[in-house]
């Protein structure tokens, strides 16, 4: 004959201190836990709803500029370092996080353009409208955060004056090149007065340029012809080009996939495109109802910010067509520059109305040290959402975005318009010979032409 004896030590349920929390044992077993997934689904609901609560992204403001911001670079070596210059020539050194300005750099007479970091850190280029590129000594901060040497900095290094004005320039990974856009591709040596290399394809104005992470010869240029084109510093020739039907204003690559790089667009969207194949693009990123003006991954490749004329920041999964994120102030004007911080925690944008943004790239993130108790909590109700996320009420909390009017009204505008063209050519389509009409999808129907 069996006993079953029930035994527990009291090592179990005896709290070794008095703060300690009291053990609670569970029991996973399905046949006894009928209600589970409803469960599951009430704390994802809640989990939806707490995010909403403590969505507050927006961090603070940095002020000093007196004139619209035009460009922004961050410091590949410091973390909590970025430059940002302005349009009446201003070029300024900011610690994100005391929100303050460390160092100037005054001497531009003309707009500043375009802001280029070293990958050591130690160099800042700059270039803009009154035709001159400016290498700067960046300071060196020191355990105090106060002992900066300004006067050192204030003074540029080099000075190289060009035939034309500048509009875009971007520093080559791991060497002492960089390269300026402007009437052309000039690729420049920190030793050196002239270009080393010229590259032209084409006569319109170079609008931005960005060198390749993972291969450091490789850069893409965006210009006013509406054109990209890819050049290789060793062959020495360009490499690819596509004209698309409205202009691009900026291109980031994907930091994890070097291959893939995404372009804003003037039409109000963005397309990421296969270097590799140029006759379409892989993805295209709606939502903005203006302009997109700039555009910066993240360093871990998963998503990228963008900014635009419509006065919002939107942040988009790479692979994703609608933006999972929308910021905007009543405040903030035209956003001309946007960037991910160096550890993918926050967004820096810059605008028309002089000041810096810092907004943390998820809404409702607790900032500080998270206990594990916290950690773990946040990780579940993360789980919940995933799994419970494609049901319509928790999908409803999730997506819900308020916007400001201007943009709502225009968001609807625009699809009423697509709504128009598309009934168009559905009957254009009925009352036309079978195979006339040819349907490209929106992927292909925007490049005109790849060269």
């Amino acid at each position: 004959m069996k006993v079953n004896v029930i035994s527990r030590s009291t090592d179990e349920y005896t709290k070794e201190r008095s703060q300690d929390l009291q053990r609670v044992f569970h029991n996973f077993d399905p046949s006894i836990r009928t209600q589970e997934k409803a469960v599951e689904y009430v704390r994802a609901c809640n989990a939806a709803k707490l995010e909403k609560i403590f969505a507050r992204p927006f961090v603070g403001a940095m002020d000093g500029h007196i004139d619209s911001i035009s460009c922004m670079a961050k410091n590949p070596n410091h973390l909590t370092r970025i430059f940002s210059g302005s349009m009446d020539g201003d070029i300024r050194l900011w610690d994100i996080a005391s929100r303050r300005t460390v160092c100037q750099f005054p001497g531009h007479q003309g707009a500043v353009q375009g802001l280029a970091v070293s990958t050591d850190g130690r160099v800042l280029v700059s270039c803009g409208t009154d035709s001159t590129v400016r290498l700067w000594g960046v300071p060196v901060s020191t355990l105090l955060e106060e002992d900066v040497s300004s006067d050192k900095s204030a003074v540029p290094l080099e000075t190289y004056v060009w035939k034309n004005a500048f509009r875009a320039v971007d520093h080559q990974w791991n060497f002492d090149r960089f390269a300026t856009g402007g009437a052309g591709v000039d690729i420049w040596n920190h030793n050196r007065s002239a270009p080393e290399q010229s590259f032209e394809w084409g006569t319109d104005t170079v609008v931005s340029i960005k060198f390749n992470p993972g291969q450091s010869d490789i850069l893409a240029t965006s210009a006013s012809d509406r054109s990209i084109a890819i050049y290789d510093l060793r062959m020495g020739k360009p490499a690819a080009k596509f004209i698309m039907r409205t202009r691009t204003n900026s291109i980031s690559w994907n930091p994890m996939e070097p291959i893939n790089f995404t372009a804003a667009n003037e039409d109000s969207n963005c397309y990421s495109f296969d270097s590799r194949k140029l006759n379409e693009a892989k993805c295209v990123h709606k939502d903005h109802v203006s302009a997109v003006m700039d555009i910066d991954y993240s360093p871990t490749g998963r998503e990228f910010v963008t900014g635009s004329y419509d006065r919002t920041v939107r942040i988009f999964q790479y692979n994703g067509g609608h933006s999972r994120e929308i910021y905007h102030t009543k405040r903030m004007q035209r956003v001309f520059c946007v960037k991910f911080s160096c550890d993918a925690s926050y967004v820096i944008s810059g605008s028309d109305d002089t000041n810096l943004r810092l907004w943390k790239a998820k809404a409702s993130e607790q900032l500080g040290v998270l206990l594990p108790r916290e950690q773990k909590k946040h990780e579940y109700n993360e789980a919940v959402k995933n799994r419970y996320k494609h049901l319509p009420e928790v999908k409803r909390i999730v997506r819900h975005r308020h916007l400001p009017k201007p943009v709502y009204k225009a968001a609807a505008t625009l699809r009423e318009m697509t709504d128009s063209r598309r009934k168009k050519h559905e009957k254009r389509k009925a009352h036309s010979a079978p195979g006339s009409i040819i349907e490209e999808p929106l992927r292909k129907r925007k490049i005109i032409k790849v060269e």
